[in-house]
C-alpha cells in the first residue's frame, strides 16, 4: 500500500497525483494525463517518490490506455535515477514483470508506437542505457573514443550511411570507415536479446542497426578495431545501486 503523504511528486506535492490517478481510472481526462506528465516526470529527465508510486495504477490501465503505457515506460526509463524510492520499486518486482509482458505482447501487434514500446521493455529489463538512447537508425550518432589511442571517435548507423569518422567542425565527418555489423547468429546478451525481439516482429531497419551497434568499429586515426557497444556502454552506462 502507498503512502501518498509522504509520496511527493516532481513539483514537491503529495496531493496532486493520487487525485489525478483517480480521474483517469473513472474516465479518459486529456487535462489530467497531461499534469500527470509533468508531475511524474521531471525535465524528460528526473522521476520523484510518486513518480515509483504511481506504477501499479498506472500498470493497471496500460492495456487500455496509451497514455498509462508511455508515461509507465518514461518512468521505468528513469528508474536508476536518484528518486529515493529504491525500496518502493523493489516492492513494485511483480508489477513491473506484468508490465514487461504486456509490453511485449503490444510489440507483437506491430504498433505505431514500436520504438517507445521497445525501450520501455529495455528499461524493464534494466538496460536503462538503451532504454534512453536507442533510436530508429535513421538518423544516430553515438560518440566515443577509440580505447587504443583515445581519440575521439563518431559512429554513425542511419540512412546516410553506417561508419566511424573522425568529426571536423568545418568539413563534418572526415576519414570514413565502413562499419563491420555482427550477424546475428554472433551476437551475445542484451545484443542478441534487442536483435532477436526486432527480427521478431518483422522491425528489419531496427534489427540491422543493432547488428551494426553490436558490431565493430575501426579507428581513423589508429585503425584499431573495437566493438561500438562495448566502448559506448563503458563510458555512458549508469551505476546501478
Amino acid at each position: 500500500m502507498v503512502n501518498w503523504a509522504q509520496m511527493y511528486d516532481c513539483r514537491f506535492d503529495v496531493d496532486r497525483v493520487p487525485e489525478l490517478l483517480a480521474r483517469v481510472e473513472r474516465e479518459y481526462d486529456s487535462e489530467a494525463w497531461t499534469e500527470l506528465g509533468y508531475r511524474l516526470i521531471l525535465e524528460h529527465d528526473l522521476v520523484s517518490p510518486a513518480s515509483i508510486g504511481a506504477l501499479p495504477r498506472l500498470v493497471r490501465l496500460a492495456s487500455e490506455s496509451r497514455e498509462a503505457r508511455h508515461l509507465a515506460g518514461e518512468i521505468m526509463e528513469r528508474a536508476a535515477s536518484h528518486h529515493g524510492s529504491d525500496e518502493l520499486l523493489a516492492e513494485s518486482a511483480d508489477v513491473i514483470a506484468e508490465f514487461g509482458a504486456l509490453l511485449d505482447r503490444h510489440l507483437q501487434s506491430r504498433p505505431s508506437d514500436y520504438l517507445v514500446t521497445f525501450r520501455a521493455l529495455l528499461a524493464v529489463e534494466e538496460q536503462y542505457h538503451w532504454a534512453n538512447v536507442l533510436g530508429d537508425f535513421e538518423d544516430d550518432f553515438y560518440d566515443l573514443r577509440c580505447p587504443h589511442c583515445g581519440v575521439e571517435v563518431t559512429v554513425a548507423i542511419g540512412g546516410y550511411g553506417r561508419y566511424s569518422a573522425i568529426r571536423d567542425w568545418n568539413l563534418g565527418d572526415v576519414d570514413r570507415r565502413d562499419l563491420l555489423p555482427r550477424p546475428g547468429e554472433e551476437l551475445t546478451g542484451i545484443g542478441r536479446w534487442m536483435y532477436g525481439i526486432a527480427v521478431r516482429d518483422g522491425e528489419v531497419a531496427l534489427a540491422e542497426g543493432i547488428a551494426h551497434l553490436f558490431g565493430k568499429a575501426e579507428c581513423p586515426r589508429c585503425a584499431s578495431v573495437f566493438t561500438i557497444a562495448a566502448e559506448y556502454e563503458a563510458a555512458n552506462c549508469p551505476v546501478l545501486r
